[in-house]
This record gives structure tokens, sequence and C-alpha cells, in this order.
């Protein structure tokens, strides 16, 4: 008989005590694989949310909370602030890049956002099928979002108000899919994004506004006919009227003069909305232009505006470190389990060698060696623990699917299944306690003397 099959028969002889060791070794593991896992991944999105966004304004409250619910979209926004206020921090010469936002519905979990076209340059993001929004009502999908709700080009989804998927559903303004994104590993997998108008228009909001645009040009479009019957020389009209649009928009042409590059928020808000007829936004997503902008865009916003400025890097950091408390007490926990998984093993084999001494001397007048009984004994113990080892990591990816399933769409970070290399580290860990924990029941094992325990007997 070989050495794995007595060793199988004697775990087979004392499953009390062994499965006790089995489970407190899964347990144990099974710990810090969610531990690692859970860690590892929030800290990987708290960095794919953030790689290309210095700043955030939003209106006034708990940064925390405004980082949250513009990066995150786990938490309520602060409130909202004017677009007419946010197109000056986007037009100032320390921005390099500026995304407007706007929260406010879901589709099932998933956060509806009102933004532009930068949102994609803003988190590096490509369509996997399809196009852009052109027009209110069309909507961009993210990759989960279309997975987990086997949405393809073409369908109509229809929003509910607020965050929650039970609350009321807009069924007079349908959504059309018109693109879908490549995954990005980062909270937008599970976004649904959509032009301003859409999210405006659906709260009564941006079809008020359009009807004030359409009062001003049938005004204009009247003056200009009364003009032309009047016999008013058209070059003085429009002389009169560039000098209209410069008192309506004070400092706009300086504020694109001096930094061109800039002008994308204006042109995907339009110029005529910048003049801000009661429209808001409820966060600005900023990219610097300069290093210098560190210190002195927040510093001027928080004194300066009704606004707040909010570093994604620090809010980032107290959230990571505040997380990290309670990672850090379960892993402690996990390994006190693993301790005592290994005080199990080493109890169930002393106490099987008593049991055995018989069995043992018997073995010995057969011809085992010593050698041969210590390492019997070894492996038993590394056999248990690597049984416990493997059930810990099957276990520990059950949990966190389970956790999965129950976090909100939008907060749907863990991979569950993905296997980290970090993981062998932990099951090998788990066999080295209890290779440990049966070094003194093999010894003796191993000091197992033929006559002493057959005349005993």
């Amino acid at each position: 008989m070989n050495t794995l099959s007595l060793v199988w028969k004697n775990i087979t002889q004392q499953w009390g005590s062994t499965l006790l060791s089995i489970l407190l070794t899964a347990f144990g593991v099974s710990i810090l694989i969610v531990i690692y896992i859970s860690s590892v991944t929030l800290e990987k999105q708290l960095e794919n949310n953030t790689k290309n966004i210095d700043l955030v304004v939003g209106a006034k409250g708990s940064p925390m909370q405004l980082i949250l619910s513009s990066l995150y979209h786990v938490d309520n926004p602060t409130g909202n602030i004017p677009l007419s206020e946010a197109s000056k921090i986007a037009e100032n010469p320390l921005v390099q890049l500026a995304t407007p936002i706007s929260l406010g519905d879901n589709y099932k979990g998933h956060r509806i956002i009102g933004t532009d076209e930068t949102f994609l340059e803003m988190y590096d993001l490509k369509l996997s099928t399809g196009k852009l929004w052109s027009k209110s009502f069309e909507v961009v999908l993210g990759a989960e979002v279309a997975k987990k709700n086997n949405l393809k080009i073409g369908d109509k989804i229809f929003s509910a108000h607020g965050l929650s998927a039970e609350a009321h559903q807009h069924d007079e303004h349908p959504f059309t899919v018109v693109g879908i994104l490549s995954p990005s590993y980062s909270v937008v997998d599970n976004l649904i994004l959509s032009n301003l108008a859409s999210v405006w228009d659906v709260h009564g909001i941006a079809h008020n506004d359009e009807h004030i645009h359409e009062e001003e040009h049938d005004h204009d479009h009247d003056h200009q006919h009364d003009h032309a019957h009047d016999g008013h020389d058209h070059s003085t009209h429009e002389n009169d009227h560039d000098h209209s649009h410069e008192h309506t928009v004070p400092h706009e042409e300086e504020l694109v003069a001096e930094k061109p590059q800039n002008n994308a928020f204006i042109k995907s808000i339009g110029e005529d909305m910048i003049e801000d007829h009661g429209v808001e936004i409820t966060a600005l997503l900023v990219k610097y232009s300069s290093p210098t902008a560190i210190s002195v865009l927040p510093r001027m916003i928080n004194q300066s505006t009704q606004m707040q400025a909010a570093s994604p890097a620090i809010e980032s950091s107290r959230i990571f470190s505040l997380l990290g408390v309670g990672f850090d007490s379960l892993g402690i926990l996990a390994y006190v389990i693993m301790v005592i998984a290994g005080f199990s093993v080493f109890i169930s084999l002393y106490n099987a060698m008593k049991d055995r001494k018989y069995d043992l001397a018997v073995m010995r007048t057969l011809g085992a060696t010593k050698a041969k009984l210590f390492t019997l004994t070894i492996v038993e113990g590394l056999i248990i623990t690597l049984i416990g080892g493997i059930i810990g990591l099957v276990l520990g990816h059950g949990i966190l699917y389970y956790i999965s399933l129950q976090t909100s769409q939008s907060a749907d970070f863990i991979q569950a299944f993905a296997i980290q290399a970090n993981e062998f580290i932990i099951l090998i860990m788990a066999v080295i306690i209890g290779i440990l924990a049966s070094i003194i029941p093999a010894i003796k094992a191993y000091q197992t003397t033929i006559s002493n325990t057959l005349s005993s007997k």
C-alpha cells in the first residue's frame, strides 16, 4: 500500500477531528481570499475611475459625498450647480478638459448620466458597436449594462426617477439605445450615457429652456423683419446684433481667445445655453492643464464661488484608508482562524498517534522505516490543510459572487471568478501551517519502538 493510500485510510478513520481541521482551514482561507480580492479590485477601481480626473466641482457639502456620487455613483449628489458658473470654470486657462455630468434617473439600478462627448475622452472610452448619441433620448450603454440586461442597438428603455430601480418610471420619455461601449473595467461599465438635454427634458427643464430660446429666436426674426420693412441698413443691424450679443455674454470671446482648446464645453452645450436660464448640472469633472492648478484652482473655487472643489486623489485615499481598517481587522481574524486550524491539525494528529501506536509498531515489523512513519504523518497534515485550502478557495469566490449580487449595479466592481496569483500563496501558506502542525506528531511516530509498543499491547 503506497503512502497516499495509507494517509487517506488514516484520515477516514477519524472524520470528526479531521473535518474540524478542514473547516477551520477553509474558513481562514476563504476570509483571506475575500479580503485580498476585495482590496485589490477596490484599489484598482479607485484608480480606474479617477485616473484622468484631477478635480470634481459640485454643490457645497461633503467632499467625499461629492466624489462618491460623481465618480463612483454610490451616493446621492450634494446638489446642483448653475451651468453658467460651471462654464466659467471650464474656460479657465488652468483647465485642459472639463466634462459636465447631470444625474437624476436610473434604469434597473444603472445610473443614467447626462454628459457630452468629452466624457469618452476623460475616461478613455471606445465604442464597441453603434454610434454616439446625436439627439436627445439616445443613449450609449456601458458594457455590463448591455450584458446584464440583454440590450442591443435599437432597443428602448424607460428611466426611473432617482437612484431606486422601483421608483416612478418615466413612461412618456423612452430612451433608444444607439451605442454600446467596450469594457473599461471601471464604474462606466455599469452606467448609461446620454446628452444633457435628455436629463433636463425628462424633468421638464430643457423643454422650458428650449421654449425660451424659441421665443428669443422668434423675437430676433420679427426684429429683423421689421428692420427690413423700415428700410434700415442690414450692416447697421448686424452691428447692433453684435453689440447686443457682447452685452448678453460678457467675456465669452475673451475666454475663448485666451484658451481656445477649452471651447469644447461651449460647443457641446451650445453658446445660447451658456447664458443660463436656470439650467443646472450636478458636477463638473476637471482635468488640469498645468501642475500650478493643484494649488490655485481648488482654493479659488472654494473661496470665491458658491461651489466646492473636491480632489479625487485625496478623497479616494480617505475612502481606502477607512475601508483598510476593516480589511486589516478581518485579515487578523483570518490569520487567527488559520492558526487555530493549525492547532486543530496538531491535536488531531497527536491524539491519533496514541491510538496508532500498535499499528505503527506492526508497520515497523513489516519493514517500514522510521522515515516512512515520519513522512506519513507529515503528508497527512499536508493533505488535511490542502483539502481545507481548496474548499476555502471555492468558498471565498462563492462569497464574493454573493456580495456582487447584493451590491447595486453602479457599485458592481468585484470580479468574483477572477483568479489572482496571490491566492496560490494563501493556499501554500495554509499547507505550510499544516506541515508545521504535523512535525511534533511526526517526531512521535518516528520514535516509535517496536518492542515496547508490542509488549504493552
